[in-house]
């Protein structure tokens, strides 16, 4: 579905992203975890073309994402980010049909889609015409999960999109994305700083420090089997959160 081949980004003199080369398959969750700075968040951006690679590939669909027209690459692509990204000054509902508006689906075919969407994300039908600010954080990662899917892309994308909720509610809304995901079957990548979060969503986890790639792996695989110091490091300064994808204790 997804495939990164040899991708480097630089800002000045710093290397963000180093000669990373990964596949990210079909109806596959994967999560994108490591220290702050160390090139996650770049890559996701790269994947979806928000920002250039200085060198590499991301194919699509077998296809170069640097030959593909921009309109192909929006439809393919459902992108949440930290912050729900929803325009303040538009409902919520206006917010999360936009992309089916920009592409001038028809209103029957908009309600169909927003009503089924409404019911999978378990919105609150009386949310749709408020405004972002007046909805709750968990509120709004709904409603920016909503305009994500509204084209049914094949690739979903989510860049830290319960690290600013409390407790509580990033714990339910943890579950609930989960059982979306595996409703759906779609490739999701998931960028996260929690390895407790990673494990619960992701088939597969990659594990990142200074823009190159550590591991990649379930996080059995992870924790068994180190292939650096760096991996057991960094499990150990998180195991008094860190579970199976199973809830259990790891």
């Amino acid at each position: 579905m997804v495939r990164v081949s040899e991708i480097t980004k630089k800002y000045g003199s710093k290397t963000v992203v180093d000669g990373i080369s990964l596949e990210f398959q079909s109806a596959q969750t994967y999560a994108l975890i490591g220290p702050s700075g160390c090139g996650k968040s770049t890559l996701l951006r790269i994947i979806i073309g928000l920002i250039a690679a200085d060198s590499g590939t991301v194919w699509i669909h077998q296809k170069p994402l640097s030959e593909q027209p921009i309109k192909s690459i929006r439809r393919n692509f459902g992108y949440v980010i930290q912050s729900g990204g929803l325009f303040p000054h538009m409902t919520c509902r206006e917010n999360a049909i936009l992309p089916a508006t920009y592409y001038r689906w028809p209103s029957d075919r908009i309600q169909d889609r927003l009503s089924t969407l409404t019911r999978l994300t378990e919105l609150p039908e009386d949310a749709l015409g408020r405004y972002p600010a007046q909805l709750s954080g968990g509120q709004r990662q709904r409603v920016s999960l909503i305009r994500a899917l509204m084209l049914d892309p094949d690739i979903l994308l989510l860049d830290e999109p319960l690290a600013a909720l409390d407790p509580m509610i990033r714990n339910q809304l943890q579950t609930e994305l989960k059982a979306i995901f595996q409703t759906l079957q779609k490739t999701v990548i998931v960028v996260t700083h929690d390895l407790h979060e990673a494990a619960f969503f992701a088939n597969e986890i990659v594990l990142m420090k200074n823009g190159k790639v550590v591991q990649t792996g379930p996080i059995q695989k992870l924790q068994k089997d180190p292939a650096d110091p760096f991996v057991t490091d960094f499990i150990a300064a998180q195991r008094g959160h860190l579970m199976t994808g199973d809830g259990d204790k790891a």
